[in-house]
């Protein structure tokens, strides 16, 4: 099986074709339930943020992989492959390994260093084996992507300003201190964006959100004050600084609430929803300032330095993981050949038994034990040696060699690495 990405993001398409591929929960689910279900693919997660819709499948066959997905991703989205196809990136085998690791340490994200992403993968790896599909391979690649990000953190300081897309935007409409701030929406953004004021020193924050109940869970841990959605008009009346990140399908804040809000004041607001929740047309308003996710792609994190210093790790990782898969490649060779070795000296003290019956137990105990021993010599520096150059690349062709020079069953070495039957599950 073999690792592949399709995906789209602020890199291959802008926010009006990102809105049309937005996935909230339940279609993400369903992306990668039939995702998983279709005839090439094995395993698969979704990878779904305010500037991204990935995939990742472990696939028998690219071609029929990337078609399964594509197709897919476009019946779930209701976005004609034809118009999705030109922004779609494909990753496969080692560049998809690569480019889930620029993912996790935030190289690819519109805050360059981001410490967002690290959690969003997290969280779908977690949502992936809840599903059930996320399998081994997956499993594998993930859990790697997640070390690497931890490790990209410790090492350098890609993060040290712990840069968001929340914090970036605040910047973008003239910070935040001593602002009264209303924010729109109850989920990770509003919360990030609730203590990211409220420590920074807004003067007050205001949360509103269509689930009241949820508005006010979120201002009983960080603080704020909860209103209900109907409430906004007359807290935008209030507000200098707003927040916008529902995960709603239509316009929240429209040009005519901001307008009369406004009154030619100052304000500014922050649109980090996807799909947007603020109407174009404030940015046309007067006084306000409006920033969205667009105006926020390409925004710096880390230093220079500590970017290049991320690249080289990301490349560290990949090369290990990818050497770390071509060894595990040629175990099931090594299995099946040390198991062919035991079938032969079998049959053959099964014949010497027959021509030499006279034997006592001693005696065909010490033959059998000088055969085995005789063959496992004989196998000891080409197992090993396989093992070794399995690491490098271009090494799964020494178990290729193997199994010709061997004559070995492609069916028993198959075998080796067939999931077994459990009767209970396992806990990650």
């Amino acid at each position: 099986m073999s690792y592949l990405v399709v995906g789209i993001s602020h890199r291959s398409g802008d926010i009006s074709v990102l809105e049309r591929v937005a996935l909230d929960a339940d279609a993400a689910t369903k992306l990668a339930i039939t995702v998983q279900h279709s005839p090439a693919v094995s395993e698969s997660a979704v990878l779904a943020t305010c500037n991204r819709t990935e995939v990742y499948a472990n696939v028998d066959r690219f071609h029929a992989g990337m078609d399964e997905v594509t197709a897919i991703l476009s019946d779930i989205t209701g976005v004609p492959l034809l118009d999705l196809a030109e922004h779609l990136y494909v990753h496969f085998e080692e560049g998809a390994v690569a480019h889930l690791f620029q993912v996790s340490v935030g190289l690819d994200s519109m805050v360059v260093g981001e410490s967002q992403i690290l959690g969003q993968v997290k969280e779908s790896l977690r949502v992936g084996q809840d599903l059930e599909t996320i399998g081994s391979g997956l499993n594998a690649l993930f859990q790697h992507a997640l070390r690497t990000g931890k490790r990209a953190r410790t090492e350098t300081g890609i993060d040290s300003a712990g840069r968001s897309v929340v914090t970036a935007g605040l910047d973008a409409v003239g910070g935040f201190e001593g602002r009264r701030a209303l924010i729109v929406g109850a989920g990770s953004m509003a919360s990030l964006a609730a203590q990211t004021l409220i420590n920074g020193g807004a003067a007050s924050v205001t949360i509103a959100n269509r689930n009241h109940e949820r508005a006010i869970a979120l201002t009983e841990r960080i603080g704020g004050t909860a209103i209900p959605l109907a409430g906004v008009p007359d807290a935008l009346a209030e507000a200098d600084l707003v927040v916008s990140c529902t995960g709603a399908r239509g316009t929240v804040l429209t040009e005519e609430m901001i307008r009369n809000a406004s009154d030619g004041r100052p304000i500014g607001v922050l649109d980090v929803a996807l799909p947007r929740d603020v109407e174009p047309g404030v940015a046309r308003i007067p006084g306000v300032t409006l920033v969205t996710l667009a105006d926020l792609a390409g925004t710096a994190g880390g230093s220079e330095h500590d970017i290049d210093e991320v690249r080289r790790i990301v490349g560290e990782e990949t090369g290990a993981f990818e050497a770390t898969r071509r060894a595990a490649s040629v175990a099931p060779t090594v299995v099946a050949l040390r198991a062919m070795a035991s079938e032969l000296v079998d049959s053959e003290l099964a014949r010497l038994d027959r021509r030499l019956p006279g034997l006592d137990e001693n005696q065909r105990h010490e033959v059998a034990r000088t055969i085995r021993r005789v063959v496992d010599k004989v196998l000891h520096t080409p197992t090993v040696r396989v093992k070794e150059l399995a690491a490098d690349p271009g090494g799964p062709t020494y178990a290729d060699a193997l199994r010709e020079l061997f004559a070995l069953d492609p069916a028993t070495v198959d075998a080796v690495t067939a999931p077994k039957t459990t009767t209970g599950g396992e806990s990650a």
